[in-house]
């Protein structure tokens, strides 16, 4: 008796949808493409250590403060606690918290550099996060190091942490100010989202605001905005190409020019 040989299924991930143009991809062609569309150039999300990847030398990124590690002053609790929640982010991104800062190199030239993740906690500022990107900027400063930070939290600050969390915004802020007075250039890269505290602080304090192509940017979220106010947005409103034209960012930059164009900002500004 002949046995039956069972259908061999398509494995799982191989595949994905683009949420822009509802195109099937092959997902090792967006892979080889930096996570974007080559349909219709959607960036896609990409993790933070998929990021220095992407714009550092290969081989050149030394991670700083990785031991700096989130606690859970307030004891707070929802559905489940802050510390629970926090190792299960954890467990489930392999990261730490959600920003990742050292030094590396772009096309040979030495830069402090700085990346949050929304898939922690939609990459919400917390006090390790703050202070992460703090000790980054004074580093830079102490160095003289360009200073690169690329954006990608979409969570503002971080409502497990209260007060301790919103300070941040502060405390990285005062820090850029300093890296200000001390000659340095910043080159804030935001990316799709960047919001809440996160875009009302150190994101929009670059020297020089690069975006990726149709990133969400701003502070509350357009669906709050016009439920609070009551009028109609504008089209593409907080849009990265929205906010170009009205002067909050310099350059729209497609992922695969990302790092030549830093690497000849930098040159550009003596750096």
């Amino acid at each position: 008796m002949m046995e039956t040989k069972k259908k061999r299924g398509v494995p799982e991930g191989l595949w994905l949808r683009c949420p822009s143009c509802q195109s099937t991809l092959f997902r090792k062609v967006v892979d080889q493409r930096l996570g974007v569309c080559p349909e219709c150039s959607h960036h896609f999300n990409v993790s933070a250590k998929e990021r220095i990847r992407q714009v550092l030398d290969e081989g050149t990124f030394e991670e700083w403060d990785a031991n700096v590690m989130p606690t859970d002053p307030l004891g707070f609790a929802d559905k489940k606690s802050y510390a629970e929640r926090l190792v299960v982010e954890q467990q489930r991104t392999g990261l730490s918290d959600a920003a990742i800062t050292g030094c590396g190199m772009i096309r040979a030239r030495r830069v402090a550099f700085g990346v949050t993740d929304s898939a922690f906690i939609m990459g919400s500022m917390g006090s390790v996060v703050g202070e992460r990107l703090t000790r980054l900027v004074e580093r830079a400063t102490q160095q003289h190091l360009p200073l690169i930070i690329v954006s990608g939290s979409g969570g503002g600050a971080r409502m497990h942490e209260g007060i301790l969390s919103l300070m941040q915004m502060a405390k990285v802020s005062a820090a850029l100010a300093q890296y200000d007075r001390a000659g340095g250039l910043f080159i804030s890269v935001l990316t799709n989202p960047t919001m809440g505290g996160v875009a009302a602080s150190f994101a929009a304090l670059g020297d020089v605001v690069f975006a990726e192509p149709r990133a969400l940017i701003g502070f509350a979220g357009p669906r709050t905005i016009k439920a609070t106010i009551r009028i109609e947005l504008p089209e593409g409103f907080q849009t990265s190409e929205f906010l170009l034209e009205h002067g909050y960012v310099d350059r729209i930059v497609p992922r695969d020019k990302l790092k030549t164009e830093i690497a000849r900002t930098i040159d550009y500004c003596g750096k």
